[in-house]
């Protein structure tokens, strides 16, 4: 069947939802693939005409054609179709029940993970699909209300830039479309390798020109207008930032400082800790920190190495250290048993104590030397103050020897 409108139309009619009729189709579609841009002008055409169910057929059948195209390094039908797919799938989209709608967007999805489609496009059928789900006060799918449900929410501070950036997406769409095809026919009619036809064809064909370039002037033109709209929307977006960063950046000199000024407050106090600083003076004066000397160590109190006084050593009666027996003696001090002292006693037990103190004695104690008066002991005096019981042992020992 050779190409034509009719031909067209006529194979898009008998478009079913079996994957028989749409692969046929398609396979005419894509043999026929020189007439790219009128075949999906007549797919849209039908689309527009056609009942919900019969849409999603001919979504289908872009799908198929998109797809198989790519695959084979065959871009024809990408480009003819991405002016228009959001136009396209927003209308089949609008009016339809939600088990159509959910199959639209699961060949949404296909798209966007097989990457069929540019991003920029993608995008703008994502946001035609949100603007009929938030006329019809459906809940946003997905996270974010993306569609794809992984896309993520716009912050409250961008969303002024939202409408800007999807006017400007759905109009660069269009004004490729025309500038393409305005420069094609320039081209032709009037390229540096253009043969110029007779005069009334030529005439005729500028005229086409003159359409084409008026259209892709007037697209351009509102491309223009769109994208001043974006940049003035980023402008003011910019300067808020802009004056937010001059305050944070005020901030942050702030507290620098503060934590500077903490940071030597916290030295100079652990410093009057270890300086042993008493706990009621300050730290700080009115002029500005004290700076604390570590104390002197008292001097230790040494003391005095003066040896304590000697007693002095009564004078010797004479001849009383040479006539006593220094053994005997030593023995009668040894075997006298100690009696309580009387009163009577006191002071002569007193007197006696340095007599006998003084009395030197041989180290073996073997030798005896006998009193010159034949006594053992010497004359310590009268007798008043030895006590009794003394003085008669006293004597027995001396007449025993």
């Amino acid at each position: 069947m050779a190409y034509t409108d009719d031909a067209v139309l006529a194979k898009l009619s008998g478009l079913s939802e079996a994957s028989d009729s749409v692969i046929s189709v398609s396979q005419w579609i894509m043999f026929h693939r020189r007439h790219a841009d009128r075949t999906v002008q007549l797919w849209l055409q039908k689309l527009k005409e056609s009942t919900s169910n019969k849409r999603l057929y001919l979504v289908y059948l872009a799908n198929e054609v998109a797809q198989q195209t790519k695959a084979r390094r065959r871009e024809d039908f990408v480009v003819a179709f991405s002016p228009i797919i959001a136009e396209a799938v927003g209308t089949a989209y609008k009016g339809a029940g939600s088990d159509i709608q959910g199959r639209i967007k699961r060949v949404v999805e296909v798209w966007k993970d097989r990457e069929v489609f540019e991003k920029p496009i993608l995008e703008a059928i994502e946001a035609r699909i949100q603007e009929i789900n938030q006329a019809r006060g459906a809940p946003k799918s997905g996270l974010g209300g993306s569609i794809f449900g992984s896309a993520p929410s716009i912050p409250a501070e961008l969303a002024p830039l939202t409408t800007p950036q999807q006017n400007v997406t759905k109009l660069l769409l269009g004004t490729k479309t025309a500038v393409n095809s305005a420069n094609q026919e320039y081209d032709k009619l009037l390229g540096p390798n253009s043969v110029a036809p007779t005069a009334p064809v030529y005439a005729a064909r500028l005229s086409g020109l003159l359409k084409s370039l008026a259209q892709a002037e007037g697209a351009v033109d509102q491309c223009v207008k769109a994208r001043r709209e974006l940049v003035t929307a980023l402008q003011k977006v910019l300067d808020t930032n802009r004056n937010a960063l001059i305050s944070e950046e005020d901030q942050l000199e702030t507290f620098v400082r503060r934590r500077m000024e903490v940071e030597d407050k916290k030295n100079e106090v652990e410093r009057a800790i270890m300086a042993g600083l008493p706990d009621d003076e300050p730290y700080m004066s009115s002029n500005g920190p004290i700076d604390h000397t570590d104390p002197e160590p008292d001097r230790p109190e040494i003391e005095e190495l003066t040896p304590p006084p000697m007693e002095p050593d009564l004078p010797e009666q004479p001849g009383s250290l040479d006539d006593i027996d220094r053994h005997s003696a030593s023995n009668i001090i040894q075997e006298a048993p100690i009696q309580p002292p009387n009163a009577m006693g006191i002071g002569t037990h007193t007197s006696l104590g340095p007599q006998y103190k003084s009395v030197p004695t041989t180290m073996n104690g073997s030798k005896k030397r006998k009193l010159g008066d034949g006594n053992d002991f010497p004359d310590l005096g009268e007798d008043d103050g030895i006590d009794s019981d003394v003085a008669e042992i006293l004597r027995r020992d001396s007449n025993g020897s």
